[in-house]
Order: structure tokens, then C-alpha cells, then sequence
């Protein structure tokens, strides 16, 4: 595909970026070029004075472009912006938070274009009314600095935390269109987070194999893995009185419990779909395993739902084991293979008979029951 032109905004906003790498750097690209005054916050002294010297690059099929654009280390931001997103990893959400405090005004609002509910920890250091809701779910990678790689588009979605519609939500929302043509506002978004957790812990298990993401989920061997791993994620939420969001082929509904098998098949070939759509084969996970070498943002994105699990009387024994494995490849006592994926499905078995069991006990009891 060729370049994409977008047109000059009719009504440009001035915005802090924070956080320049595969997310953030791409949307800022986008919104430099529609005419926006973007400026961007990075903690990697190389990147910032790549973007500085050379500009920010988009590579990939969708597009290519070069932006020139402020770029500065956190405590070297000279002024105050009104609107700040925040596209750091998420155990990085709090330091990140602290950081840009001194140069966010008084009435700013932070979007959160993050996996997980970072929204929360966020809404901690600055306020509820200063923070919105972002989900976000396009694939680019950072290559190197000064470059990202941009590999395909995704549903990109804005709320109030409260479900509101306010004047910022559509500002905002009209400058990301420069970007995502498609993007919308909602009044549901923790519906669209709590959804890309579900996802996001399958992708997670993705990234304990050298298989990509679609590869993974159209393996017949592991496809009941997959759906039971969405699931745990999903009674969590419904039990949290979240009513999950559809996106990019995943449809949370077909998860449930109780759902024929067919149906939850029909889910995963249309993200199987999505997925081979892009040039992004592999996640963000995988390349810090694979690639970068270092510590992912698995206990800060999935690392709640066990815990809020049993604050509900719940488990999540596939999400807890999949932190677990990913902790121990991180810690390099663990090979990346679908050896990782057999051990998940046994364990999902395992899970499965002993509730079988447990149901049919129940079931045998009240049949001996004389009352």
C-alpha cells in the first residue's frame, strides 16, 4: 500500500507524547503530519536525539514517513500541555505519571493509549478528572531509534472513565482520526479494556512459543487453551459487572461459559484472520523476550486479574501460570517452545476434570438427599 495522505486538521490541538516508542511515536507521527503540535517525552537519551537530529521515522507497508518534531528526557520538558497520552509499558505507568505531573496544567487530562488499566493507577497520581480511557489494539514495533515500524491497523477507541461525553473526549477524538480513520468514542470503555486483557493474556501465552500470533491461535491442539485462558479473564470482568467489548474479530460473547464450541471456533478464525492481515506477526511480548531481552509487562497487565480473581471467590490458574512461565523465560530457566503450550493445556484439563467432578458430586449429593 502507498502513502497515505491525510489532510491538515481544522483544528489542531498542542499535545505532550510520552512515551515515543512503537504506540506513541506512531499515533504523533500521524498527528504532526495532519498539522498537529505534538511534542515528544522519552526516557532512551538516543531516541530523543534521534527524533531531535533526524526526525521520527514510520516504516512498514501502510505507510512511510519522516516528522520533525520536539523530543525531550522527562525533566527536561520546558512548558505545560493541557493534553497528555501516555504510551509508556505498563509497570512503567506510575514513574511515568510522577514524571510528567510538573508539566501537566491544572485542567489537563492524560490518555492512557496502554495495555491494561493502567487508567486506574494513572487516575491515582493525578486525579480521576484528569484521566481518560484509551484502547488501543494496531501493530508497530520499535525498531531502532529515530524508527518504528508500523504493521497494522487496529480498533482505537476513547471514553470518559465515566462514561461521559465531554468537549475533550471529541477534541481529542477528532485530532486520533488524523491517524485511525476508524477510531470511535464510547461511553463503555472499561468494556473495551477488560476485553483486551482477555486478549492480551492470550497473546501473552503466544509469546512463550516462537510461533506467531495467528499461527498460535489456529493450531487445532491448543485452540480450547486459548478459549479457556479468554474466559478466565472474561468471568472476572462480567463478576466486576463489566460487560466486555467486541474488537478486531474478537468477540467476547463467544467466550462465556456454556458457549457451544463452534461458536467460540468462529471467534478465533476471525482473529486469526485479523492477525494474518498484519505485518506485525509477532507481539510486543515476544520481541521484549525474543528480541530486546528483557523484563515484559506481564505482572502489571495480567498480574490483577488472579488478584481480583480471589477477591471474587474465583481462580484464574491459567493466567497465574502463564506469569509464571513468562517470569521464568525472563529469568532465562525457561525455553521459549509449544512445549509451553502443552503445559497450559494439561493444565486446563486438569482444571476442567476436577470441576467435572466437583459437579457431579454435587449432582450425586442431592440425589441421596432424603429431603
Amino acid at each position: 500500500m502507498g502513502p497515505v495522505t491525510t489532510p491538515a486538521s481544522t483544528h489542531p490541538l498542542r499535545v505532550a507524547i510520552v512515551g515515543a516508542g512503537a504506540i506513541g511515536g506512531t499515533v504523533g507521527a500521524y498527528m504532526i503530519r495532519a498539522g498537529h503540535d505534538v511534542t515528544f517525552v522519552d526516557v532512551a537519551d538516543d531516541h530523543v536525539r534521534a527524533i531531535r537530529d533526524q526526525g521520527l521515522r514510520i516504516v512498514g507497508p501502510i505507510d512511510e514517513l519522516t516528522v520533525q518534531a520536539a523530543a525531550f528526557l522527562p525533566h527536561d520538558v520546558p512548558t505545560s500541555f493541557d493534553m497528555v497520552f501516555l504510551a509508556v509499558k505498563a509497570h512503567a505507568t506510575r514513574p511515568a505519571a510522577k514524571a510528567l505531573l510538573p508539566f501537566l496544567s491544572e485542567d489537563g487530562v492524560v490518555v492512557s493509549m496502554q495495555n491494561g488499566l493502567n487508567e486506574r493507577v494513572i487516575a491515582e497520581v493525578v486525579g480521576e478528572a484528569r484521566t481518560m480511557g484509551c484502547f488501543i489494539n494496531f501493530g508497530a514495533d520499535y525498531m531502532e531509534p529515530g524508527v518504528i515500524h508500523y504493521g497494522g491497523r487496529g480498533a482505537f477507541v476513547l471514553g470518559e472513565l465515566d462514561g461521559s461525553d465531554t468537549a475533550r473526549l471529541r477534541a481529542i477524538h477528532d485530532a486520533v482520526l488524523s491517524f485511525e480513520p476508524n477510531a470511535i468514542t464510547t461511553p463503555n470503555i472499561w468494556g473495551y479494556l477488560w476485553s483486551k486483557l482477555a486478549v492480551g493474556a492470550m497473546i501473552f501465552a503466544t509469546a512463550l512459543t516462537d510461533d506467531g500470533i495467528a499461527d498460535c491461535y489456529a493450531m487445532p491442539a491448543y485452540r480450547e487453551t486459548f478459549a479457556a485462558i479468554a474466559r478466565e479473564v472474561l468471568r472476572v470482568a462480567v463478576a466486576h459487572g463489566v460487560t466486555p467489548e467486541p474488537f478486531d474479530g474478537f468477540e467476547p460473547q463467544c467466550f462465556l461459559p456454556g458457549v457451544a464450541r463452534d461458536v467460540t471456533e468462529r471467534s478465533l478464525d476471525e482473529m486469526v484472520a485479523f492477525n494474518r492481515r498484519s505485518a506485525k506477526t509477532h507481539s510486543g511480548v515476544w520481541r521484549d523476550l525474543a528480541v530486546r531481552k528483557r523484563r515484559t509487562e506481564g505482572s502489571a497487565q495480567l498480574g490483577p486479574i488472579p488478584e481480583q480473581a480471589r477477591t471474587l471467590g474465583m481462580e484464574a490458574p491459567l493466567v497465574d501460570r502463564i506469569l509464571t512461565m513468562v517470569e521464568e523465560v525472563e529469568n532465562g530457566v525457561r525455553e521459549r517452545s509449544t512445549a509451553n503450550l502443552d503445559e497450559l493445556e494439561a493444565l486446563r484439563k486438569a482444571h476442567q476434570e476436577e470441576h467435572d467432578g466437583a459437579r457431579e458430586g454435587v449432582r450425586e449429593a442431592a440425589a441421596g438427599d432424603p429431603a
